[in-house]
């Protein structure tokens, strides 16, 4: 079998500069989309006070577009340049390193100057020019493993990615697709993907989502989001990856499936001691 480079939660702290070294998961989290600066900055404001209290290292993440909504006429975000404008404040106000989606391989050059860790989306996990131009950049890679993929088909995904001599490569569970409109999470997928020699993340707001269950717009079920997270955490996962809202019901994307700013911290409390008896 041929020897790879594992990325460890180790080279992520060292490359992301992070604060704690307790053996919880990192927590990815902020809202789906990037919305106006006042919602932002008071979502990355509480978000930081709470990896205070808790000894969690965050990245926050939001997306500057969602080119992949359902609807033409659902709102995408204020596009790359106000939306990493946003992200870089939030980054040198907060101190802390943020995520976001890219949809091109075009897009990648202007992403990098200001993200920490690219993420691809589930829809285009398998698009190798993408993969290819966000491993070129040395930076942390993120991929979505897309709802119609096997676990172990993301061998695939990080092999194009180490393709390009980048071996920083995260993957997300984000739930299988299940007949209509509907996800399941198969918890085996944790190990089965840690096998790749990546840091394995859990989305456990993405994994409730009910794609396209209300007609023009994704549902979703908010209150299997936290069991579901217990659940990663005791499987031993890397990562927790929440989106996350001061009024989800008023979010202007994901607003079913995102979970309340003002309860986060005490369900994340929970959920990081569940993470010290893990053994994997």
């Amino acid at each position: 079998m041929e020897k790879i480079n594992v990325f460890r939660k180790e080279d992520l702290a060292s490359i992301l500069k992070f604060k704690f070294n307790n053996g919880y998961p990192f927590v990815i989290a902020g809202p789906c989309v990037i919305e106006d600066t006042a919602v932002m900055e008071d979502i990355a404001a509480t978000l930081k006070d709470y990896s205070e209290e808790l000894n969690f290292n965050l990245i926050f993440k939001a997306s500057y577009d969602k080119a992949n909504r359902t609807s033409v006429n659902s709102f995408r975000g204020p596009g790359i340049d106000k939306g990493l404008e946003i992200l870089s404040d939030i980054k040198a106000k907060y101190n802390v390193p943020v995520l976001s989606d890219v949809h091109s391989a075009n897009e990648i050059e202007k992403a990098e100057a200001v993200l920490d860790v690219i993420q691809i989306p589930a829809f285009l996990c398998r698009q190798t020019d993408m993969l290819l131009e966000a491993a070129k950049t040395g930076k942390i890679v993120n991929v979505k493993k897309g709802q119609f993929l096997a676990p172990w088909d993301t061998k695939f995904i990080a092999e194009k990615i180490r393709s390009a001599g980048n071996d920083k490569i995260i993957l997300t569970e984000r739930g299988v697709s299940f007949g209509y409109n509907n996800l399941v999470v198969d918890f085996r997928s944790i190990p089965v993907m840690k096998e790749t020699g990546a840091l394995v993340v859990f989305d456990a707001t993405h994994s409730v989502q009910l794609p396209g269950g209300s007609g023009a717009v994704s549902s979703g079920n908010r209150e299997y989001v936290m069991p579901l997270a217990r659940a990663a955490a005791a499987v031993g996962v890397d990562g927790l990856f929440f989106e996350v809202h001061t009024d989800p019901p008023q979010a202007m994307s994901d607003s079913a499936n995102s979970v309340y700013l003002s309860s986060f911290k005490d369900n994340l409390k929970n959920i990081l001691e569940i993470s010290k008896y893990s053994k994997i």
